[in-house]
């Protein structure tokens, strides 16, 4: 079940109506409902993966008292593991066992052994790297005594499986979204209206920007052997907005539908494509996943202490894992490392904490240099996006073989080229309304709220008919394989 699916569309009204009516009467009634909805959804892809969330959700309640309880550190550290390696074998088993096989039995072909493991017949569980993620966390930081240990399964097993965010985030920490769980929620209009803002840019994100961009960016990177380096460039250009849309979107739609049963998640984007800088884009990107490497790797192995070489090294065992998180292939690895050398020289000149604020503050145009510097590090994450994209680590040298080559100067030609114009229009549209909306959590947040009731809901109803009218090439969510 997807948010843009007419299954979520009746799925929703229904859940919110038994909560805020059958859940009137207590806290407990309302986090069953919850808990209800949230294994209802996920089975929607597949029942039996309901075990793992189940298995999961079990094992981190159980060590998670008995962490509060022991007083011995090695005990301690011994629960710990037990977690980390539970809720990671499981992450392994699933999304890593087949890439380990094969790379194990290439790397003997190479000096001359044969050697034919068997690989698995293995679906991918959708959510299983964010549901892992935040399960870990949550037994973290109560090792770490950051947290108390929940005492109630029913709330626990409601944080963990919460369907708004289950299957693509944002990865909430257990230090705000679980203590949501203990009290009761009263229904509050204006966050309930609030929450409908975010769902429906979010959805403009999703059905308008990120779908349609994605049939010509799947159009291009499929067929890139017979494409000019011009094309390819677009290509990229189309799949950079589209991975935008459809994460972020789905961020958005998360968010705002939490906000209608009363909760509160954390804001997983910042309008990222105005960063100045490769290091503010990854303040402002994925933010839950990135303050997540942050305060359960990069930090425990160093930080940023020490020498400037310790600092280069954990940087990039950072992103070489952030790569890896986001699927078994090689060309996710390149990724993650092509963003670690775009950020290692500002860690050196120490720059990296110079663009803290947003941009252009106060005024509606950015400067000349800030331009420049939003123009540059937007090539440089779209220049990385290519490997995010490419099938292989052969196709996305193919592609940048072609974009850095004569063949830029030609003018991109793909099937149906001259029918994309409305297209432009609506990327040139969001890109205003995401400039406006920069300093708000979200692009709509308070944009036409002032304005006379007549033109606030004619606008609302354009958008609405806006994604009406573009619906109908849908796309799966990209990080629901992650």
């Amino acid at each position: 079940m997807t948010f843009n699916s007419l299954d979520f569309a009746i799925f929703l009204p229904l859940v919110f109506l038994f909560y805020w009516l059958g859940g009137k009467k207590n806290r407990q009634t309302q986090n069953l409902i919850i808990l209800a909805a949230s294994y209802l959804f996920y089975s929607w892809w597949d029942w039996r993966f309901l075990l793992l969330i189940l298995f999961s959700t079990l094992v981190d309640f159980i060590i998670g008292n008995k962490l509060q309880t022991q007083k011995k550190l090695q005990k301690r550290k011994l629960l710990l593991w037990t977690s980390i390696f539970a809720n990671l074998g499981l992450l392994f088993f699933f999304k890593y066992y087949n890439f380990f096989i094969e790379n194990f039995s290439l790397a003997f072909s190479l000096f001359g052994n044969k050697i034919s493991p068997n690989s698995l017949n293995i679906i991918l569980p959708v959510g299983i790297s964010f549901y892992t993620f935040q399960t870990m966390s949550y037994t973290i930081d109560i090792y770490r005594r950051k947290l108390l240990p929940a005492k109630d399964f029913i709330s626990f097993a409601s944080f963990v499986s919460f369907f708004p965010q289950l299957v693509a985030g944002p990865i909430e920490r257990a230090t705000n979204l679980l203590p949501q769980f203990y009290s009761k929620r009263k229904f509050n209009y204006l966050q309930a209206v609030d929450g409908m803002r975010q769902i429906l840019w979010g959805l403009f994100k999703k059905v308008v920007i990120a779908d349609n961009c994605a049939e010509y960016a799947n159009l291009i990177f499929d067929n890139a052997e017979i494409h000019s380096g011009s094309t390819l460039v677009l290509g990229t250009l189309f799949f950079t907005f589209q991975i935008y849309g459809d994460f972020s979107g789905y961020s958005d739609i998360a968010i705002g539908t939490s906000r209608l049963f009363g909760f509160n998640l954390k804001q997983n984007f910042a309008t990222p494509y105005f960063s100045r800088n490769i290091a503010e884009f990854w303040r402002r990107w994925h933010i839950s996943l990135s303050t997540w490497f942050r305060d359960y790797l990069y930090i425990p192995l160093g930080g940023s202490r020490g020498s400037t070489l310790t600092r280069v090294r954990n940087t990039f065992i950072i992103f070489l894992i952030s790569g890896l998180w986001h699927g078994a292939n090689w060309t996710f690895v390149v990724w993650g490392a092509l963003n670690a050398l775009f950020i290692i020289p500002s860690m050196i000149l120490k720059t990296n904490r110079k663009s803290l604020d947003i941009v252009a503050k106060g005024n509606f145009f950015p400067s000349v240099s800030e331009f420049i510097s939003i123009l540059f590090t937007f090539c440089l994450t779209s220049l990385a996006w290519i490997f995010f994209r490419a099938e292989n680590i052969n196709q996305a040298w193919i592609i940048l073989c072609k974009i850095f080559s004569t063949e830029i100067c030609s003018a991109p030609t793909f099937e149906g080229d001259n029918l994309i114009l409305p297209l432009y229009i609506m990327i040139g549209i969001f890109i205003l309304i995401e400039w406006i909306g920069r300093d708000k959590k979200f692009a709509l947040e308070k944009l036409g709220t002032n304005w006379p009731s007549f033109y606030r809901l004619t606008f609302y109803y354009l958008i609405i008919f806006t994604i009406i009218w573009f619906s109908g090439k849908e796309q799966q969510f990209i990080y629901f394989q992650f």
